[in-house]
């Protein structure tokens, strides 16, 4: 993998990255961790595989911290960020990864639950550890973020809504945030190649994937996409706070 971070600029600082047992939020945290970042995994339930990259990222120095936290039990949010709290004192980047509404036998509000409410409450959990200079990272889908200008695929519509609502409620935030001193970004990506989303889209949709990326010319892999929302966590935040990650020029404004 590719450093996205420099070497080092993150040392002595700490990252929460939820979501991250697997995929864009594991990579994401790997790229931290090799800057020199403190980490903390945070995953609903798969606990082995956390522990599998905890170990992976020990070995570069930094000190990591697993947690078991479903984001939408504010319980259990509020115990994650006490152990945050308890370990390392303040917190530096919190990256908003984890989102989910695919899944088969949820309620039917639990994407907006997953993706707007909890998003929400985990910063609001976080922001008494995080002081001035500290960010925020968001990151959503084109498909969710262009929602109100260009239909997505019937399947991923309920998620992408949800995904937009879940951003709009975070920016919402970014006046009170300002004042703190704590930055806000929204990463937002096309479909990535790999995640349990494009495969869930795939088995409901076949050849959508395939579609989408002869239209756009490239689709990101987890580890490309990855890399974006790390450089994310440490470079200049444009002024409309958005970075948008490929291809866009079949989603309207």
């Amino acid at each position: 993998m590719s450093q996205p971070v420099p070497a080092a600029s993150l040392t002595g600082q700490t990252a929460l990255v939820t979501g991250s047992s697997r995929g864009i939020g594991a990579d994401t945290a790997r790229y931290l961790a090799q800057a020199g970042a403190n980490v903390v995994i945070n995953f609903r339930n798969k606990a082995p595989r956390a522990e599998k990259l905890a170990t992976e990222l020990r070995g570069l120095g930094v000190d990591v911290l697993t947690v078991g936290a479903d984001l939408t039990d504010p319980a259990s949010v509020s115990e994650m960020f006490a152990a945050v709290k308890e370990r390392f004192g303040s917190l530096d980047i919190l990256v908003l990864n984890a989102s989910g509404g695919m899944e088969g036998g949820m309620a039917e509000d639990y994407a907006l639950t997953l993706n707007r409410d909890a998003q929400v409450g985990a910063l609001e959990a976080a922001l008494p550890m995080m002081s001035e200079g500290s960010r925020v990272v968001f990151v959503t889908s084109h498909q969710a973020h262009f929602i109100e200008t260009t239909p997505t695929m019937p399947e991923y519509e309920p998620v992408a809504r949800s995904k937009r609502a879940g951003e709009d409620a975070l920016r919402e935030r970014i006046p009170a945030l300002t004042e703190k001193g704590v930055e806000f970004v929204v990463v937002s990506g096309d479909m990535i190649e790999g995640t349990i989303t494009a495969t869930l889209l795939e088995r409901a949709n076949p050849g959508a994937i395939a579609e989408r990326r002869e239209s756009a010319g490239k689709l990101y892999n987890v580890a490309e996409f990855a890399a974006e929302v790390a450089r994310a966590a440490v470079e200049p935040i444009p002024a409309d706070h958005t970075r948008l990650i490929g291809d866009t020029s079949s989603f309207g404004a």
